[in-house]
């Protein structure tokens, strides 16, 4: 999906499913009160705070008794990573954004303090999964004293999507935001990221942006020179 519209309006109690958007951009709102759960966490969002929704982070909502008003400007690029924050001066962001939303979206980075995200088990599992796409989840559940079935129905609950499913795209993401930067040819690099192999992670990646590993390299300016390792796939984590 490309970048929403401007301005979005949200029933009481609606609910946005998990989806993703090709380019980033920056939420505002404006007022009311949701839950967003996505590839950055999960976050109880008030009037005043800022999401920032980089390039091909998936995300869903749920809305609550009031409803939201949420204000979308066009993300800088050189937006720091911070995912939520609450704004210093809504009014004057929501101000300047009818003349200038993208010197709106500068404005409201500039004074934006962080927020924490919700730290329930599903949440602890979620940013394990993003700091280590290889994690075994049977080995998580049994670590938290977690039935594995449990475990798959909480996550799914908190997430909408199957902790598997997360895993395999911040897998993607994690290899759409480092190949460009690694040193590594693209087999060595879809190996230590945790992919089967080469093509399992081109796969990925096609689904995720549409291009290929290689692709990618080339719009960077870089070449992988390396040899393909033709070796048996190791299996993908299953559990």
């Amino acid at each position: 999906m490309g970048a929403p519209q401007i301005h979005q309006r949200f029933a009481p109690g609606a609910r946005l499913p998990r989806h993703r958007h090709a380019a980033g951009y920056l939420a505002v709102v404006i007022d009311g009160a949701y839950t967003e759960a996505g590839d950055a966490g999960r976050f109880r969002l008030t009037a005043g705070q800022l999401v920032h929704h980089r390039e091909f982070e998936a995300h869903g909502d749920q809305f609550g008794t009031a409803g939201a008003r949420v204000l979308n400007l066009p993300c800088p690029p050189d937006a720091p990573p911070l995912p939520v924050g609450r704004l210093a001066d809504l009014d004057g962001v929501v101000r300047l954004a009818e003349r200038d939303p993208a010197a709106a979206a500068t404005l409201a980075l500039a004074s934006l303090n962080p927020v924490c995200d919700e730290r329930d088990w599903p949440d602890l599992l979620a940013a394990d999964l993003r700091a280590d796409p290889s994690l075994r989840l049977d080995a998580w559940a049994e670590t938290a004293g977690l039935a594995p079935s449990t475990l798959a129905r909480g996550f799914l609950r908190a997430y909408g999507v199957s902790p598997k499913r997360y895993r395999a795209e911040v897998r993607a993401l994690k290899a759409w935001r480092c190949i460009a930067s690694s040193p590594l040819t693209l087999a060595e690099f879809a190996l230590e990221l945790g992919f089967a192999d080469q093509a399992h992670m081109t796969r990925a990646l096609v689904k995720l942006t549409g291009r290929t590993p290689a692709a990618v390299r080339r719009v960077a300016g870089r070449v992988d020179s390396g040899p393909t390792i033709h070796s048996t796939p190791r299996p993908t984590p299953s559990r």
